[in-house]
């Protein structure tokens, strides 16, 4: 297993998963093929078998986690076939930008296009520069002008298209079953928990405050610990981490509503502490304002990651897949990433302080993530 470290391996993911031991793999994070036959791509004609999620359910550690992209028309085959492995489905985080582009077909030039009648140009698109600049190394077919419609029929299905402007993927969030409970697999395999406090959104202090307990027995539990003292209280910077992701991006940002400015708090009361008796109150204090976006991780890209030469269709921002590893990856552990594209996650996780693995079948891919992995970690060696 040593001699895996820190490498990413041109071949098949099930090669590479043959030589890892049982249960010796902290995590699995990856961007697997969506099963769409993208840009024809043969290598995305389906989404992965049950026979790969069951090698990464053996290699991962007893409560390990798997995180696997989807999207949002074959994302069901994806968990079901994850499930059927032998995985738990814990939930489903949104990863939501703006940059999607619509793939929709427009059936009015589809009608005139049958009639072989000849369409006027009655103005330039608008949005077609910007979706050259975000398609970037898509190919696009995409007409720079607008039409009228050239027959009645295509008058009538004028607007009319077959599909929605993309704007979301799923993340299936996924554990492989716990040896005993929760407790007893984090401390024998390190594993089985997410990290919260390493996720938690935003800077600033939240301030959770009990107070005003009543006294129980004397102030005292039957087993003899004590109830919080008044005005006790435990701070924490940034908010819980939720299940939705977000790009930071205008068109994704001004979805979300503005919320009131100023400091205050939130407070909730109720009657009796775990059904003994007694009147409590919890107080969460806050002091920020503006974009109710403030609330979600935000994962923006940087204009140069993406690096020189690379032709990949689907690369991840980096801090996304840092985030994604850091929420289910403990203390020095392993991520595992067996379609590793062109080497994002493994460029995540080493900023992350985590060793890595790779594979990836396509050379022209395999070339890519090499050299940057190289140029991102100074790694010179890469089988």
């Amino acid at each position: 297993m040593e001699n895996l470290i820190n490498n990413v391996y041109h071949e098949p993911n099930l090669e590479t998963m043959k030589r890892m031991q049982d249960n010796s793999i902290d995590a699995i994070v990856t961007d697997p093929p969506y099963g769409l036959a993208f840009m024809g791509k043969k290598w995305d004609y389906d989404v992965p078998s049950i026979e790969i999620w069951q090698e990464c359910l053996r290699v991962l550690k007893p409560g390990g986690h798997l995180l696997a992209f989807a999207g949002t028309r074959t994302q069901h085959r994806m968990a079901v076939r994850i499930e059927d492995a032998g995985f738990e489905i814990r939930d489903m985080i949104m990863w939501v930008y703006g940059s999607g582009f619509p793939k929709s077909h427009d059936i009015s030039k589809a009608i005139d296009k049958a009639a072989g009648a000849e369409r006027e140009v009655v103005g330039a698109n608008p949005a077609f520069r910007k979706m050259q600049e975000n398609a970037s190394n898509y190919n696009l077919q995409r007409n720079e002008f607008i039409t009228a419609p050239a027959t009645p029929e295509a008058q009538q299905w004028d607007g009319w298209g077959t599909a929605l402007k993309p704007a979301v993927e799923t993340i299936t969030v996924a554990r492989k079953p716990l040896q005993g409970t929760v407790a007893e697999n984090v401390l024998t395999w390190g594993t089985g928990g997410i990290n919260i406090d390493g996720c938690r959104v935003g800077t600033e202090e939240l301030k959770n405050q009990q107070k005003d307990f009543s006294s129980v027995h004397g102030n005292q539990f039957g087993n003899g610990s004590y109830l919080p003292n008044k005005n006790e209280y435990k701070t924490v910077k940034g908010r819980f981490p939720a299940n939705l992701i977000h790009d930071g991006s205008e068109e994704v940002v001004g979805m979300f509503p503005e919320t009131a400015s100023g400091t205050g708090s939130i407070r909730k009361k109720a009657k009796g502490l775990f059904g003994l008796g007694g009147d409590g109150e919890h107080n969460i204090e806050y002091g920020d304002s503006g974009s109710a976006a403030r609330f979600f991780y935000q994962a923006k890209a940087d204009k140069g990651e993406r690096g020189q030469g690379n032709t990949h269709p689907t690369v991840k921002p980096i801090d996304l897949m840092c985030y994604l590893c850091r929420l289910v990856t403990p203390p020095g552990g392993v991520v595992y990433d067996p379609f590793t594209g062109s080497g994002t996650t493994l460029i995540a996780a080493h900023e992350e302080g985590f060793n890595w693995i790779g594979s990836e079948m396509t050379k022209e891919y395999w070339d890519i993530a090499v050299q940057r992995i190289k140029e991102h970690t100074a790694q010179q060696k890469l089988f």
